[in-house]
């Protein structure tokens, strides 16, 4: 499975407004201007998120953007799924309920094969709590702060 720049560029956009806000709504221009992405993409990828109820928007002068829970209740799985929408590697009607069923799965073998590597990746980023990133990020930032004191601290 291959994500696209939607959940690697929503990923950081969560994970900097989580960095950054504390009590206060973080404007998107600061986190377009501190991770690199462009204000339109940024804007599409937090109406994915805002739809998700991940973040919440809040208006007038000293507006921007919130996490709409805590980061400890908020998975990398549900961000990326927000963006991303199924994380399934491979298109199989055993995966994926609803999809239209497959004449070969009475005999079809593989499908435990990408039955356990789709288990693995959503245990994998449901495990994942956005605070523990923050957490990282946190110390990342601390060790590299003498280092690049002058320069905005993008998050990758």
């Amino acid at each position: 499975m291959k994500l696209t720049t939607r959940g690697r560029y929503g990923l950081r956009a969560v994970l900097d407004l989580a960095v950054n806000s504390g009590d206060e709504a973080v404007a998107l221009s600061q986190i377009a201007d501190r991770q690199g992405i462009s204000m339109n993409y940024l804007e599409q990828l937090i109406a994915k998120l805002k739809k998700s109820g991940i973040v919440n928007g809040i208006r007038g002068a000293q507006g921007g953007y919130i996490l709409a829970m805590p980061a400890d209740e908020i998975s990398v799985g549900d961000i990326l799924r927000a963006l991303e929408g199924d994380l399934s590697p491979v298109d199989c009607s055993e995966l994926n309920e609803g999809d239209t069923p497959c004449s070969s799965a009475d005999i079809c073998v593989t499908k435990y094969v990408w039955k356990r590597i789709s288990d693995s990746i959503n245990d994998t980023v449901d495990g994942i709590m956005l605070s523990d990133l923050v957490d990282e990020s946190k110390k990342v930032l601390a060790e590299a702060g003498n280092m690049q004191d002058d320069q905005p601290k993008q998050i990758c």
